[in-house]
């Protein structure tokens, strides 16, 4: 993350992120109503400092059931307050009491049922609200924050996505380089998806450096608002008005998720996908699936507040983007 370009310049302040649990607040928001009734238990919990893995299977172990049956929507920061749901499976069985289960950092907030299993990545976005320390109120951060208002900030996977230190991405180095065979589904995951967020992330970097970052360029790759179609700015003579619906937020500037059907998208975009073809080779042997993603992301209902502590921040996110990339276009970070 050190190197990828910003959509502005560089900040100036630095601030201190998660001095404190309740510094960075989170919940979660499915985009759905629970049924009221089917074969799993449905769970919303406010957790503290405390692993999602950990206490889905805390959760199934009181329920008395496997942690295969156990699911939630998202991975949620540890070091932090949040609020997700969790499913618990289990046909033809009373809901248990829960007023009865204790787990250290845990509130159970609502209990019902519903007919599905509550899937990975099921979930519409996050509510956050985030307090950054030692941060002073100046114009230059003024300005960055209304910005990142209007413009937003770029759509970058952050270092949750890389693992400690990169593992994650350094592993996927050497399985594409035949040095490793990687055998557990998980850690296969895990592995792709960073060597996919690097070259996304690359893209982007690139692109802002360029100052495109805004630009519609030949054979561009463009997303329609609200919806996940997209088509190619093929024409020249038509790049005038996409331009404008550029603009006016009618579509979007998109990069690659790299895949074993990549479609040839603008020349800076190829270039880059070219330099990494060992990972791109990965793809292909594992058959995934190539997709795209929003180059810049905006957030929804984007506020700000002046603090004797510092500078709070409230928005939300789509599922799938990262708050810290939205921190880190604001200020330099220092992780306590």
């Amino acid at each position: 993350m050190l190197d990828l370009a910003y959509l502005q310049t560089p900040p100036q302040q630095t601030a201190l992120l998660k001095a404190l649990p309740e510094d960075f607040i989170v919940k979660e928001q499915l985009g759905y109503e629970m049924s009221g009734d089917g074969e799993f238990v449905a769970v919303k919990v406010r957790k503290t400092q405390a692993n999602t893995l950990w206490v889905g299977e805390q959760l199934a172990k009181f329920c008395g059931i496997s942690a295969r049956n156990m699911s939630y929507a998202g991975l949620k920061d540890r070091n932090a307050v949040t609020e997700q749901w969790f499913s618990l499976q289990m046909p033809g069985q009373p809901t248990p009491d829960f007023s009865q289960c204790h787990i250290d950092g845990v509130e159970i907030l609502a209990v019902t049922r519903h007919h599905r299993k509550i899937r990975t990545g099921s979930l519409e976005g996050n509510h956050f609200e985030i307090l950054l320390r030692q941060v002073s109120e100046d114009d230059a951060l003024k300005v960055r924050l209304e910005i990142v208002k209007n413009l937003g900030f770029p759509n970058y996977f952050t270092e949750q996505r890389f693992g400690r230190d990169g593992h994650n991405l350094t592993e996927a180095m050497r399985w594409a380089k035949g040095e490793i065979k990687v055998k557990d589904r998980k850690k296969r995951s895990f592995y792709l998806s960073a060597a996919r967020s690097e070259v996304f992330n690359l893209v982007v970097s690139q692109r802002l450096k360029m100052g495109l970052a805004t630009q519609v360029m030949p054979n561009d790759i463009l997303q329609l608002a609200g919806t996940h179609s997209w088509f190619q700015a093929d024409k020249n003579d038509e790049l005038a008005a996409l331009q404008v619906r550029l603009e006016n937020r009618d579509i979007f500037l998109t990069a690659p998720l790299i895949g074993e059907n990549d479609q040839l998208a603008s020349e800076l975009e190829n270039q880059v996908v070219a330099e990494h073809s060992i990972l791109r080779s990965l793809m292909k042997q594992e058959r995934l699936k190539a997709a795209r993603r929003a180059l810049l992301m905006q957030a929804k209902d984007f506020q700000w507040q002046f603090e004797e502590n510092g500078l709070r921040l409230k928005f939300f996110l789509p599922a799938g983007s990262y708050a810290t990339a939205l921190v880190r276009e604001l200020v330099k970070v220092e992780n306590l």
